[in-house]
């Protein structure tokens, strides 16, 4: 389909690049968008092509920072168109929140070609259910003093919401507790538009980085299987709703495992002006600075 208000992202995955048309009534609002405010990826790749109503963006499939994840059927390639707007006439406000659309290119595989011996590291069927019922994944807004769970959804803004994430791994070995991401969206979708991701990059909180932001992880944690955080509280720029909806994704690794670039925590700590982790050595924060940490581990 032709980019339109109805559909304002349009994608086309050719053979070995894809094609993003960006209608520059981007939120339907009448409000256009300027081609300057758009780029795609990570590596913030500029348009190829600007009209009076669209925006055309040209890659290869591999370039802007673009990631590649394998499914037992298909190749998927991922990467972000962002929005980031620039103030108009009075630089004091801004009249649209940025936002982040995620764009994805599915192709099947129909070959499996490799130059070395497969080790199959397959365990039996019942070993690996019992081990996976054990876990139960958790996460709550706390009290300030993270004593008990907030009564309470309500904040009102400038208040910091206290996130608790953990996971009961009875009869479990030790394990440690990561958030790779969380996303806000104004609906319980969480693929719904517009959206914001203040955890990113397998666990990166970038929010901290901006300036009226305080968002941190909790050094030390009060356990290897729960990990705090904090966010200041925010909404969404023009949207009518003071609903926020937020989704995160949690994994664990074994607690004897090192740290590493997809399993970390990192904080933007700003008075040093560096990505600082909740354990591990500092070097496996680094990714979160270029904002691609698949391509580090």
């Amino acid at each position: 389909q032709a980019a339109s208000p109805q559909h304002p992202v349009t994608v086309r995955c050719q053979e070995a690049q894809l094609v993003v048309t960006v209608h520059r009534d981007l939120f339907g609002t009448g409000r256009l968008v300027r081609a300057a405010e758009l780029s795609l990826g990570p590596a913030a790749c500029a348009a190829a092509s600007a009209a009076d109503s669209a925006v055309t963006f040209v890659a290869g499939l591999h370039e802007c920072g673009s990631t590649l994840r394998l499914t037992p059927a298909t190749l998927v390639y991922s990467t972000v168109l962002n929005y980031n707007p620039a103030p108009a006439g009075n630089p004091l406000i801004i009249r649209t929140g940025p936002a982040v659309v995620p764009i994805e290119c599915h192709y099947p595989r129909r070959e499996n070609v490799s130059s070395n011996a497969i080790k199959p590291t397959w365990v039996p069927f019942h070993s690996t259910l019992s081990s996976e019922e054990t876990l139960a994944f958790s996460l709550r807004l706390m009290d300030d003093d993270w004593s008990a769970e907030r009564p309470s959804n309500v904040f009102q803004l400038g208040e910091v919401l206290h996130f608790q994430a953990g996971v009961d791994a009875e009869n479990h070995a030790p394990l440690r507790l990561f958030v790779d991401s969380c996303v806000a969206t104004p609906s319980p979708d969480r693929n719904s538009f517009p959206q914001y991701s203040f955890i990113d990059f397998s666990g990166c909180l970038v929010d901290g980085q901006l300036d009226d932001a305080t968002s941190t992880f909790i050094s030390p944690r009060p356990r290897q299987d729960v990990l705090q955080f904090v966010v200041d509280a925010f909404k969404f720029t023009g949207n009518s709703s003071n609903l926020i909806y937020i989704a995160c994704h949690l994994k664990v690794t074994l607690a004897d495992q090192a740290p590493d670039p997809l399993n970390k925590a990192c904080s933007f700590d700003k008075a040093r002006s560096l990505w600082a982790p909740v354990e591990g050595t500092r070097d496996i924060c680094s990714c979160c600075e270029v904002r691609n940490c698949d391509s580090a581990a």
